[in-house]
């Protein structure tokens, strides 16, 4: 009689504390599901902003930032232009720490949307709205 009393006596005292100190089943949570780049850690250069891994960029990005690497020859005449943040998304900084290079568009009869913005910290911004939101670029 003993015997069949003691597991339900240890499951009543060990399943209020392991829920208590957050034991898992050793599946995945929510925070574990989430793609490698929300989990990726935050440089603090962005500012709080949401982030996106290079490799998940569209090619015309990486194409973009490969020019930038090598220091060009640059496709557009403005590439390379102060970008004075006047919308106030990126960190404050002086103006002329901010550089904009273009993101080819596509089918665009123009530069279209598509923005890389450097600064002069090595930091790495991503626009695809034309200024309106901005991701930190991780490499």
């Amino acid at each position: 009689m003993l015997l069949r009393f003691v597991p339900r006596v240890l499951l009543c005292l060990l399943l209020p504390l392991a829920l208590l100190t957050g034991c898992t089943s050793g599946q995945p949570g929510p925070r574990d599901s989430t793609p490698a780049a929300a989990q990726a850690a935050e440089p603090s250069w962005a500012g709080g902003l949401a982030t996106v891994r290079e490799s998940e960029l569209p090619a015309e990005a990486r194409r973009t930032l490969r020019l930038i690497d090598d220091g060009g020859p640059f496709p557009y005449a403005k590439d390379g232009a102060v970008f004075g943040n006047f919308e106030g998304l990126l960190p404050a900084h002086k103006r002329g720490y901010y550089h904009e290079y273009t993101v080819e568009t596509p089918g665009s009869r123009d530069r279209g949307a598509r923005r890389v913005v450097t600064g002069r910290g090595d930091e790495i911004y991503y626009t695809d709205d034309h200024y309106n939101t901005f991701r930190a670029v991780l490499r």
